[in-house]
């Protein structure tokens, strides 16, 4: 995912969570209801539920759009996760072993 698609992706959960003005939220507090509302809703489910607001509400909606865009851009984008091994493949990627296929044993070549 680009850093543009996972700052699109924070901005619409932050959108579809219970998030207020009033909580005053630090970074901690803006990660976690993040993550929380990915799990309730998933990505596809944040960005329905901002489209609907935004057609329902287009005001209100671009008004919460504005200050979380605010919000995210005062915030650091989270490091990618490694890359998890594949199993079965010898050595990881950037290693600097060649990688053999070696039917689920692990060693490097």
């Amino acid at each position: 995912m680009s850093r543009l698609n996972v700052n699109d992706a924070r901005c619409e959960a932050l959108f579809a969570s219970e998030l207020q003005r009033s909580d005053a939220p630090t970074p901690e507090m803006l990660a976690e209801v993040i993550s929380r509302t990915v799990r309730q809703l998933g990505v596809a489910g944040c960005a329905s539920w901002m489209a609907q607001e935004f057609g329902d509400h287009p005001e209100e909606a671009a008004s919460r759009m504005r200050w979380i865009r605010q919000l995210i851009s005062q915030i650091p984008v989270p490091a990618a996760p490694r890359p998890a091994r594949l199993r079965g493949w010898a050595s990881a990627p950037g290693s600097g072993l060649r990688a053999t296929w070696t039917g689920g044993a692990h060693r490097a070549a």
